[in-house]
């Protein structure tokens, strides 16, 4: 059996493809001109050049696969012009499902993400029913990961697709860093005197690779699961990072209103010097502003998905950051 993942040499892309090639699943890789191979070095893929953006591609990279594995998107909270976010994560998911659907797919699982979902209003973790509405979603990056999970719902009516949302995934092969990933290297770096109080979700990412298997072969079609691990505080999580390398963790909290102010002026000078890419943006504040607090339950249940402990997914990405150059302390 024969599988295509998109976003093969990114973050997530990498471990799923290391978790389908343990099964015993021929994989095939989609990835842009350009692209870095590094994530896929030593492995056993077939590479293709591929591009969201252009059908032919895509149709010449699903072509002999009975999977499809959707994890490519653009990731980026500062996209310019922001158009092409859009024409990526929306459009291309739409080429994509139709792509995979004139070649008969026999399964498909989609990305998403928990930008999707809504937030408890009394503190509790979301699932998978806590709804919101695209009007309520800041930002282009989760404006257009709601939109094509959208498209994914609506094909979901007609080809078999089952959706994962991913929350903070942490561990190795985080080359560009995510945000997530960013604060575990300030940390070692010893460039985070103080902290905005805030929640997330901590996830390991070969924990959400082996979701995306378990989804494939136990996930209900037009289901969503949400791909989550243990919530804890930013404190926390620097906490338990300080546990692990015997760095001090910091004790000075910001307060959230100085430091969203800041992001406005950030932004507005890369706007001026469009080679600038800004340190944190309006969106990433506001999200620090409440609580991302999940619950994986369903997929646990109905998927069997693992749960590593935030410590040991923390101390694997460590040693992963460590190892390769990110650390200069």
């Amino acid at each position: 059996m024969r599988a295509l993942v998109t976003g093969g040499t990114g973050f997530i892309g990498s471990s799923v493809v290391r978790a389908l090639l343990e099964r015993n699943i021929d994989v095939r890789a989609l990835c842009r001109p350009g692209s870095t191979l590094a994530n896929l070095e030593g492995v056993d893929v077939e590479v293709v050049e591929g591009d969201l953006r252009d059908a032919v591609s895509l149709q010449r990279g699903i072509s002999g696969c009975e999977l499809l594995f959707h994890v490519g998107a653009l990731y980026s909270f500062w996209v310019r012009p922001r158009e092409l976010i859009y024409e990526v994560n929306v459009d291309g998911t739409r080429a994509l499902f139709e792509a995979a659907k004139a070649e008969g797919v026999e399964r498909i699982v989609y990305t998403s993400s928990v930008a999707t979902l809504g937030l408890r209003e009394d503190g509790e973790p979301a699932d998978e029913a806590t709804s919101r509405s695209l009007d309520e979603i800041v930002g282009n990056y989760k404006r257009s990961k709601f939109l094509a999970e959208q498209v994914a719902l609506e094909f979901a009516t007609e080809i078999p697709i089952v959706i994962v949302n991913p929350s903070f995934p942490v561990g190795p092969r985080d080359i560009k860093p995510t945000p997530t990933g960013q604060t575990i290297v300030d940390f070692l770096n010893r460039k985070m005197p103080a902290y905005v109080e805030t929640g997330m979700n901590v996830v390991d990412v070969e924990d959400v690779a082996v979701g995306h298997w378990l989804a494939a072969e136990r996930g209900r079609v037009g289901e969503r699961y949400i791909l989550g691990g243990e919530n804890v505080t930013m404190k926390r999580l620097l906490d338990l990072l300080s546990e692990i390398t015997g760095l001090p963790s910091p004790n000075l909290r910001v307060p959230y209103r100085p430091i969203l102010a800041l992001s406005y002026l950030n932004a507005a000078f890369c706007r001026l010097v469009p080679s600038v890419t800004p340190r944190m943006t309006p969106e990433t504040i506001r999200m620090s502003a409440h609580h991302m607090y999940f619950d994986p339950s369903k997929a646990v249940r109905e998927l069997g998905f693992p749960q590593t402990p935030a410590r040991a997914a923390l101390a694997k990405a460590v040693h992963w950051f460590e190892s390769n150059g990110y650390v200069t302390r």
